[in-house]
């Protein structure tokens, strides 16, 4: 009966990645809605608890949101846009730099580039059915956005609502268990989210100010896509801190591009050893072996959405399964799971 029940359940999760693959998109956009959710619902909450009826909060955190997103792409265009020219001068000196100190050791860096040129040209047709899957994989991402942020709408306004009448739909013994579960599943997802934000906030301010300092370009658009990088545990962080040294390095040298080395390891020694342990609490705590498999399989199921959700969805796994051996052992579960 065991090898049975063991059967059934590798059955029942194949079966389930199967569904999961293939409606991928529509997953997507039900998980990012829930994490939108879960950072604009305490808002929401605390101006009902000031007596602001349903409608009007949903509509002041939405409303809120979009001004701030607002902001943050009007502050970041003109001094991207700036610092893109001064970029690209910097580029094409080291490229001119690199090209003759290659000549002077005999190597002809000019027949490689015109065998890459050649080589591209080649591949012509797969590069104009790459375009096409990239207009495509465009629309996708425009619709999904779309729906998050309809569901994110919906679950703030009266996501308690619809998790009552979900739950109503289960069988009366299983539902006490649903409530739990669900509770878990939100809690763990909310410290998430908050804690992420928190901690990009940290190392985007640092990094970025380290960069405005030395005089890097596009020191504020790389302090944000430092901060993003907090949402890819471990690898966001060292491909936002690479291609911040790899700016520096073309702009100014190799000294500058090691001083950015040594302040992005700094600031994310401070972040992993003090900063994070405190934010997050229980809601990511998992080896780093861990999370690296969770982004690897992420990536596989659903490209790069896919590894920024798996972290996540990892520690809400893990959250549910401490939560069942707790209950299981006879005491209550933890609150914080």
């Amino acid at each position: 009966m065991r090898a049975w029940r063991a059967l059934g359940w590798i059955a029942l999760i194949a079966v389930a990645l199967f569904v999961l693959h293939v409606l991928r998109s529509v997953v997507i956009s039900i998980i990012v809605g829930v994490f939108i959710t879960a950072l604009l619902l305490p808002p929401a909450r605390w101006l009902r608890s000031r007596g602001v009826n349903r409608a009007l909060s949903t509509a002041a955190v939405f409303l809120g949101g979009l001004l701030l997103a607002g902001a943050v792409i009007t502050l970041l265009l003109p001094p991207t846009v700036n610092s893109a020219s001064t970029l690209n001068a910097s580029l094409t000196r080291a490229l001119n730099d690199l090209n003759n100190l290659a000549a002077q050791i005999g190597i002809d860096l000019t027949a490689l580039v015109r065998q890459a040129q050649d080589y591209l040209a080649e591949q012509g047709k797969s590069l104009a059915t790459g375009a096409l899957l990239g207009v495509r994989t465009a629309v996708e991402i425009v619709v999904g956005t779309l729906l998050a942020l309809v569901l994110a709408v919906y679950f703030v306004h009266g996501g308690d609502r619809l998790f009552r009448w979900l739950v109503e739909l289960a069988p009366v013994a299983a539902r006490p268990r649903l409530h739990e579960s669900g509770a878990v599943i939100f809690g763990v997802i909310g410290r998430y989210i908050r804690g992420v934000a928190l901690v990009g906030l940290f190392n985007g301010f640092f990094v970025g100010l380290a960069l405005w300092i030395l005089g890097v370009p596009l020191a504020l658009p790389l302090a944000v896509l430092t901060a993003l990088g907090a949402f890819l545990p471990i690898v966001g962080a060292f491909v936002a801190g690479g291609l911040a040294a790899v700016v520096a390095f073309v702009a100014k040298g190799w000294l500058v591009a090691l001083i950015v080395v040594v302040v992005t390891v700094i600031v994310q020694q401070i972040e992993g050893q003090l900063l994070a342990p405190q934010i997050y609490g229980r809601a990511l705590d998992l080896p780093g072996a861990v999370i690296l498999v969770s982004i690897a399989v992420g990536t596989l199921v659903a490209g790069v959405m896919g590894a920024f959700l798996a972290a996540p969805v990892a520690a809400v796994v893990v959250a549910l399964l401490r939560t069942r051996d707790v209950t299981e052992g006879g005491s209550p579960a933890p609150a914080h799971a």
